[in-house]
């Protein structure tokens, strides 16, 4: 069975659950059942009519409707066959519609565009009132979307929007949905004088900025003529070029380096001078 031919079954059983339609059978046209001739209560037929999936157009800022790539516009005709006994009478016939029109409508997530029927006939061979309606369904479907009535194979996604299930490429990995939730940590450290000091941050930073809290970029010293460096910026680049002056990246956070060996002169890197407030900014 195709998936868009079990969209009557899941209709059936969705009907089938409503309390307010107790007393009613419902089946589906195709595969046939039996049924009780003469006819002691009534039945609902449920079927496909016809099936027509079209582009979906989205109006932009500009007022130009845009084809949705990954988005297809759906409208599917049920058909329902309503049959009741004799001695129910033909009017049994339009209420059990009405009911299942409604139930269909705000019971579920279904958009209900039309709705009609033809007129009420007499069969009998079956001793019974039969009444031919439809209903017009129209859906988007577009990924990770679906109805708040279970239709789980109403139309396969692969279908429609395969390329965006099966190109993983296009799909966020869990790192990269983790950047975008937090996209940086920023938080403070005080200075201890040590030659070597590492600040954790718990993931390997791309970019790292840090400053002296209250203090310029760069304090000069006129006496020695030098100059403090009291700000720093590192990128972890592969080849290592992105280290800076008495900073590099570190799988944890960013290491933070004093000494002759780290300095420019007439420039000494500052970033971790005793009983000094520092604020640091690390990007994912």
């Amino acid at each position: 069975m195709s998936a868009i031919s079990a969209m009557p079954g899941a209709i059936v059983e969705w009907l089938g659950g409503q309390q307010t339609l107790d007393g009613i059978r419902f089946l589906t046209e195709y595969p046939a059942e039996n049924k009780a001739v003469p006819l002691r209560s009534p039945i609902v037929a449920v079927g496909l009519g016809s099936v027509s999936i079209t582009d979906k157009f989205i109006e932009n800022n500009n007022g130009v409707l845009e084809r949705q790539e990954y988005c297809r516009t759906a409208s599917l005709r049920m058909r329902f066959d309503i049959h009741v006994p004799f001695s129910e009478g033909g009017s049994c016939c339009h209420e059990i519609f009405t009911k299942v029109l409604d139930l269909l409508t705000f019971a579920s997530d279904l958009n209900l565009r039309a709705s009609g029927c033809a007129d009420v006939s007499a069969h009998r061979d079956t001793d019974a009132f039969v009444l031919g309606a439809w209903a017009e369904v129209t859906a988007d479907f577009c990924p990770a979307e679906s109805t708040g009535l279970t239709l789980a194979s109403f139309l396969p996604k692969e279908l429609l929007c395969g390329s965006h299930i099966v190109n993983q490429e296009i799909h966020l990995t869990a790192p990269e949905k983790a950047r975008l939730a937090e996209p940086f940590v920023m938080g403070t450290y005080l200075g201890d004088g040590l030659g070597i000091k590492n600040i954790a941050v718990g993931f390997r930073p791309s970019c790292v900025f840090v400053w002296c809290s209250k203090m310029p970029a760069v304090h000069p010293n006129f006496t020695t003529n030098t100059a403090q460096s009291l700000f720093g910026c590192v990128v972890d680049l592969p080849s290592g070029d992105g280290n800076s002056m008495g900073m590099e990246i570190i799988p944890t956070g960013f290491r933070l380096r004093t000494g002759s060996t780290y300095n420019v002169a007439p420039t000494i890197s500052a970033l971790n001078l005793s009983g000094t407030a520092y604020v640091y900014l690390a990007i994912k």
